[in-house]
């Protein structure tokens, strides 16, 4: 089982959320529904909701699976990828696609957080696999 693969596709997903950002704020723009001149500083001009949180779901992207991609590294770099880690990783990106799905769809804030803390303890759960497995190695 290799390890880089679940990183490739939370990788695809951010791709996929940079590149939705990006048609979406190239729409509203063209359909008159944001200055272009928001985008100089983004402040002084409003920005539709849905653009705040898709664009607040981009930088999310940026932030705790930065952990992911480093614990992933370190277990494929130093031979230390169990089976459990590779589930683990596997259960964590499945985790941030739910995480996405609601983000940007229902939006239903309890429920992304119950999704995004589980993803959480899923990912210290990783680095606690890989970890012990380093100290054994």
């Amino acid at each position: 089982m290799n390890i880089l693969l679940p990183p490739m596709a939370l990788i695809g997903l951010t791709f996929f959320c940079v590149a939705r950002l990006g048609y979406l704020r190239y729409a509203a723009v063209r359909d008159g529904s944001v200055d272009p001149r928001y985008y100089s500083s983004y402040q002084g001009f409003d920005e539709p909701e849905k653009l705040r949180i898709h664009s607040r779901h981009v930088l999310n992207l940026f932030e705790v699976p930065v952990l992911f991609y480093a614990i992933t590294l370190i277990a494929y770099v130093s031979e230390t990828a169990t089976g459990t880690a590779v589930w683990l990783a596997w259960l964590y990106v499945v985790l941030r696609f739910l995480h996405t799905y609601v983000h940007l769809t229902s939006n239903i804030v309890l429920l992304r957080f119950r999704i995004f803390v589980f993803s959480v303890f899923t990912l210290a759960a990783l680095w606690l696999v890989v970890g012990v497995n380093l100290l054994r190695h």
